[in-house]
């Protein structure tokens, strides 16, 4: 009798291991299966990714010997107030390229007053130069640092007005910039422009 009992217990043991093996066993595949399902989304997002991204990706196919121009920018620092964004960046040169270095980078011939300028740059920085008579850049010549930037300098106002801020009123000039367009000029504080430039207001 005992015998029977202690068989009966241990079928009844073994069938609750059984169903808890198969219920772990789902559990797993079901955890495999939605993980190949979020593969299979995230393939299917890049590609859409890419097919969208793609046609908007130029190749930029410099050659040994054609010239470009190089992107320079304004220091960090400089603000612009009530002006979204940075004024647009500057484009030097042209200059002739020497080498291709790597897959995206080439090596320039720059003048010796650019002799502390590293002459390696990154594709993103170039842009393409076609011989034209009627370019002349008359430009000042900009004073860079050795990573390419240079300091914003004014060159005289051009209008005054005052923004309101809660209660208070604050004083504002458009100032045009050396080596910009009108269309470029910016808003700026009165109160930090004459402090930062007084030959403006003299």
């Amino acid at each position: 009798m005992r015998c029977c009992i202690a068989e009966n217990v241990d079928i009844q043991f073994t069938g609750m291991r059984l169903e808890s093996d198969i219920i772990w066993v789902l559990i797993l595949l079901e955890i495999q299966l939605r993980q190949k399902k979020s593969e299979k989304y995230m393939i299917a997002a890049q590609s859409k990714q890419k097919f969208y991204t793609d046609p908007k990706r130029r190749p930029l196919p410099f050659f040994v010997g054609d010239k470009v121009f190089l992107k320079v920018a304004p220091m960090k620092g400089v603000m612009r107030f009530g002006k979204k964004g940075k004024l647009s960046p500057r484009f030097i040169g042209p200059y002739e390229i020497l080498e291709k270095v790597g897959i995206v980078a080439y090596r320039l011939a720059l003048p010796p007053k650019l002799s502390g300028v590293h002459n390696v740059f990154h594709v993103s920085m170039l842009r393409k130069y076609v011989s034209d008579p009627s370019h002349v850049l008359n430009q000042e010549p900009l004073d860079l640092d050795p990573k390419l930037n240079y300091k914003e300098r004014p060159l005289q106002i051009l209008d005054r007005k005052e923004k309101e801020l809660r209660n208070k009123k604050i004083p504002l000039v458009k100032v045009l910039w050396r080596n910009h367009s009108v269309e470029e000029a910016t808003w700026e504080r009165e109160d930090e422009m004459r402090s930062q430039h007084p030959e403006l207001f003299r």
